[in-house]
């Protein structure tokens, strides 16, 4: 039996990326070989046919092509950690569907999938966890799920999507509480400034009929963070589109231009934070000692 999925709920949001992953595969597949998106959109019970022509749109292609790359290029940073912390927890911040996770399986990491409980439920049927792998219902505001992840051999957190749900305030306590608990991890996560996110609520989430959901976070430069945290201990960012390969040669003249809107005047972006490792304080007897960041 398929899974039902309602219209105009957050697992709805499931969806957009899910599906344009799909469309990317089938639509550029010298750039993108998703089977997973596809095992899983014939697993669900949920009309793609008004999706799929706005998605096949010259238009709704290039959403497709943004969700496709921003998994790609988080999967580098994921595989980039890995090479030098290959038994690090790989954590998915906001999971969704998404199964980086696995493609990133090295045989000795292990994987967080963290969402909402109604998320964690439809993904518990069709993503079951599997062998070193966790699936953690949660609200990441609510900071005890970092009591759930074992970071003893490193961390790299990804978000994809994720942050623009979240009020600027809501994010700046996540990331400075990360940076606090998790020294010496990384976090990757995509942004755009707040051009980019009025569109985004005019466009992916108004199609989608979700009213329940709005965009708050958006980040103009990422020098912006820098002062968020001393535990920050390099901020850099790569183009969305451009920045870990460049399609550009895979994709048509309105295509190529609409990279280059983005990567200009929206700002998309793949964030890395870089934590500070271990505090070093005092010991009573005068010498430098490392401890854990505060918990």
């Amino acid at each position: 039996m398929k899974y039902h999925i309602e219209k105009n709920t957050v697992q709805e949001t499931l969806v957009i990326p899910l599906f344009g992953r799909l469309v990317c595969s089938e639509h550029f597949p010298e750039l993108f070989s998703d089977a997973e998106a596809k095992r899983i959109c014939d697993s669900l019970d949920y009309d793609f046919a008004e999706k799929k022509k706005k998605m096949e749109s010259a238009v709704g292609l290039f959403g497709a092509l943004e969700v496709a790359q921003r998994q790609y290029d988080l999967l580098c940073e994921v595989r980039a950690y890995l090479q030098t912390h290959p038994k690090a927890a790989v954590v998915n911040l906001g999971c969704g569907l998404d199964d980086t996770f696995r493609k990133a399986d090295n045989g000795r990491c292990r994987g967080y999938n963290l969402d909402l409980p109604d998320v964690i439920e439809v993904r518990s049927v069709l993503l079951p966890a599997a062998e070193r792998e966790e699936n953690i219902a949660c609200d990441l505001t609510d900071f005890s799920w970092m009591d759930r992840i074992d970071s003893s051999d490193g961390a790299v957190f990804f978000a994809s999507g994720v942050f623009y749900y979240l009020r600027t305030e809501d994010v700046k306590k996540l990331l400075c509480a990360m940076a606090e608990r998790f020294p010496g991890a990384v976090l990757a996560f995509d942004s755009c400034n707040a051009r980019g996110a009025k569109m985004m609520r005019a466009t992916w989430l108004k199609e989608a009929g979700i009213t329940d959901v709005d965009a708050f976070f958006s980040l103009e430069d990422e020098s912006e963070l820098a002062a968020w945290s001393d535990r920050f201990a390099c901020v850099t960012a790569k183009s969305y589109m451009r920045g870990y390969r460049d399609i550009d040669k895979s994709v048509g003249l309105l295509h190529k231009l609409m990279i280059r809107f983005c990567d200009n005047l929206v700002k998309m972006k793949i964030v890395k934070i870089g934590f500070a490792g271990e505090r070093k304080h005092m010991n009573p007897a005068g010498k430098n000692s490392d401890s854990i960041g505060q918990r």
